[in-house]
C-alpha cells in the first residue's frame, strides 16, 4: 500500500512560517506584559508585594505560561526550541514555586533570596528580548535601553538583597541602590560591597555587562563628537571633504609624473 502523504501542517517548514505569523501576532500584546511586568517586579522589590501586585503579577505570568505552551506546541523541533529557551523556561517556573508555601524549606531565607535572582534574570532577559523587538533597527537607542533596564532592575536587587543593617552596611532608599549600580555598571566600583550570595552574584552579572557594553557606548559618543569635529572646517580631525582633496591632488600629482 502507498505511503500516506504528509501533511501540510506537519511539515517543518509550515510549522516554523505558523510560529513566525503568531509570533508577530503577539509581538504588541507581549511587548506590554513585558514591561508591565518589569514594572511589578521593580515595585515589588523596592516596596514589597500587596494582594493587588500579587493577582497583577500572577494574571501575567500565567498569560506568559500559556503563550510559551502554544509557541513549543507549533514549534516543529521542541528540544532546540526549550535549548534557545533555557531562561524563560527557568523564570516561568519559579513563580510556581513561589505558590508553594507546604513545604518548609522553600520559606527559607536563602532560598526565597535565590528565587527571587532568577526572577530578576528572567526579567532582565524578557525586557531585553521586548527592547530588542522595539528598537531592532536603533542598535545605540537598544544598548542605552537596555543598560537602564539593567541599571533599574539592578538596583531594585541590590536593595532587596543588601538592606541597611544594624551595622549600617547596605542599602538605605531605592536611589542609593541606584547611585551604586551606576557606578558599578561604569567600571567604577564603590563601597559597601554585597555581604549575601545572591548579592555577590548580581554583582558579578552586572560588571560583567558593564565591562561588555560600557566601551561601547564610550565609542559611540566618542566617534559622535570626533565625526562633528570633522565636519567643521577650522576642526583639527580631517572631515570628509579635505580627504577628497587629498585624494584629487594625489591622482593629479600621478597624472603628471605619468606624463613626464
Amino acid at each position: 500500500m502507498a505511503d500516506t502523504p504528509e501533511r501540510d501542517e506537519d511539515c517543518p517548514e509550515e510549522r516554523l512560517r505558523v510560529l513566525a505569523q503568531l509570533e508577530d501576532w503577539l509581538t504588541t500584546p507581549m511587548l506590554f506584559l513585558s514591561f508591565a511586568w518589569l514594572a511589578i517586579v521593580v515595585t515589588e522589590l523596592i516596596r514589597g508585594t500587596d494582594q493587588l501586585l500579587t493577582w497583577l503579577g500572577t494574571a501575567i505570568w500565567i498569560l506568559f505560561i500559556l503563550e510559551f505552551l502554544l509557541r513549543i506546541t507549533i514549534a516543529p523541533d521542541k528540544l532546540r526550541f526549550l535549548r534557545n529557551n533555557v531562561i524563560t523556561v527557568i523564570a516561568l517556573a519559579v513563580p510556581a514555586l513561589r505558590l508553594v508555601r507546604a513545604f518548609a524549606v522553600l520559606r527559607a531565607a536563602h532560598v526565597l533570596r535565590g528565587f527571587r535572582l532568577v526572577r530578576i534574570v528572567g526579567t532582565a532577559n524578557r525586557g531585553m528580548n521586548a527592547l530588542r523587538l522595539t528598537l531592532a533597527r536603533r542598535q545605540f537607542g537598544y544598548v542605552l535601553g537596555l543598560t537602564s533596564l539593567v541599571i533599574a532592575l539592578g538596583a531594585a536587587g541590590m536593595l532587596s538583597f543588601e538592606p541597611a543593617g544594624m551595622a549600617g552596611v547596605g542599602f538605605t532608599s531605592y536611589w542609593d541602590a541606584l547611585w551604586w549600580t551606576i557606578m558599578l555598571v561604569a567600571s567604577i566600583g564603590t563601597g559597601p560591597w554585597p555581604e549575601t550570595l545572591e548579592g555577590r552574584v548580581l554583582t558579578t552579572l552586572l560588571t560583567i555587562y558593564g565591562l561588555a557594553v560600557f566601551g561601547y557606548i564610550t565609542a559611540t559618543f566618542a566617534s559622535f563628537f570626533i565625526g562633528r569635529d570633522a565636519e567643521d572646517e577650522q576642526g583639527e580631525v580631517a572631515g570628509s571633504a579635505e580627504i577628497r582633496a587629498l585624494r584629487d591632488e594625489i591622482a593629479a600629482l600621478r597624472t603628471e609624473l605619468g606624463r613626464r
